[in-house]
């Protein structure tokens, strides 16, 4: 369910992309230093749509470090539970190993 949700929302989002990139396909100039525009030291001229995909990935990276981080005290109290429930796991063996017999028990 969850993948077709997403090719649904994917999909149409992907053939925007194709047709912005097709309909922009004319040269702009970036300049890289905004005080000295006029002599155009630090500029770049591209296509437009490679400027809007460069803008577009750089998004995405920056969301995808910033959820990351956003999600450190989940990721550390998973690894605090993980050890908490190997311990658990271990002394409930070592209990186990130490519970006399049934049948021992019967006989009382």
């Amino acid at each position: 369910m969850l993948r077709l949700f997403k090719l649904l929302i994917l999909l149409p989002v992907a053939a925007l992309l194709v047709l912005l990139g097709v309909a922009n396909r004319q040269a702009v100039t970036l300049f890289l230093d905004p005080l000295n525009r006029l002599e155009g030291g630090m500029s770049i001229t591209l296509p437009l749509f490679v400027l809007l995909f460069a803008v577009l990935a750089l998004g995405v990276m920056i969301g995808s470090v910033s959820s990351w981080f956003a999600q450190g005290k989940h990721r550390k109290a998973e690894r605090l539970y993980r050890r908490e429930r190997d311990a658990l796991v271990k002394e409930c063996a070592t209990l186990k190993a130490q519970q006399p017999p049934a049948s021992a028990i019967a006989r009382v």
